[in-house]
């Protein structure tokens, strides 16, 4: 089925990343291309070090490609000036990360606001928000308790909270439940779900778990520096 421009929010055009590794070039991954329909949840798996983690990271901004192009939204991130990039991942870009990186010193809900904080707006302006996202990932309870009061899924979502605060377009998530115990793991995980259709987002999410994989609407196998689309039905349950 060929796409409109229109359906798509991102394009993957010949990426290539290399690392210098002493001597010699080490080629973590090259002639990348592929595309993510808007309203998409699409998993990527593959073995640790295979380069999923960076993978996200050139996705979301965060580092630029070896080789190749990321448009998204038709935007060319590569083009982006320092400041440019940073101003679109704020804007456009939410991000759960595998540890939550939460501030200890501050409250859940301060870290749910802080996104919407660093963009110079006033406390009152974003406390509600803040509470509202509390509310959706269930820790409305927990709003004034401190990150290490905290259990790990109970940090992970304020962590979500605070990805989704700023109402991006697209979630990239690395690894989200790769810390919790299986039976909260699969809370997080459902709660992503949810949000990711409640929300209308598009979500890439670097994943281990393959029953998780398993019920993305697509999943791309990153393997020896190459990728290929895979079933989700063929992954082990």
């Amino acid at each position: 089925m060929h796409l409109s421009q229109e359906d798509l929010l991102l394009q993957v055009a010949g990426l290539k990343k290399v690392f210098r590794s002493g001597e010699s070039d080490l080629v973590l991954f090259e002639n990348l291309s592929f595309d993510v329909r808007k309203g998409e949840m699409l998993a990527i798996v593959g073995e640790s070090g295979a380069g999923k983690s960076t993978l996200l990271h050139i996705l979301g901004a965060l580092e630029r490609p070896s080789l190749g192009d990321v448009y998204c939204a038709n935007l060319r991130l590569s083009s982006l000036p320092e400041d440019a990039a940073a101003d679109f991942r704020n804007r456009e870009i939410g991000f759960v990360w595998q540890f939550h990186y939460l501030l200890p010193e501050f409250t859940a809900l301060e870290n749910a606001a802080m996104p919407l904080l660093l963009r110079q707006q006033t406390w009152p302006a974003v406390e509600s928000e803040a509470k509202r996202w509390l509310r959706e990932v269930g820790l409305e309870q927990r709003a004034h308790h401190r990150s290490g009061e905290l259990s790990g899924g109970e940090q992970q979502r304020v962590a979500l909270a605070r990805a989704l605060i700023t109402r991006p377009k697209l979630l990239l998530a690395d690894e989200p439940t790769g810390d919790l115990d299986g039976r909260t793991a699969e809370s997080v995980f459902a709660l992503i779900v949810r949000l990711h259709r409640d929300y209308q987002l598009t979500s890439l999410i670097a994943t281990h778990n393959f029953a998780f994989a398993r019920r993305s609407h697509r999943v791309l196998r990153l393997h020896q520096g190459h990728m290929e689309e895979v079933v989700p039905e063929s992954l082990p349950a």
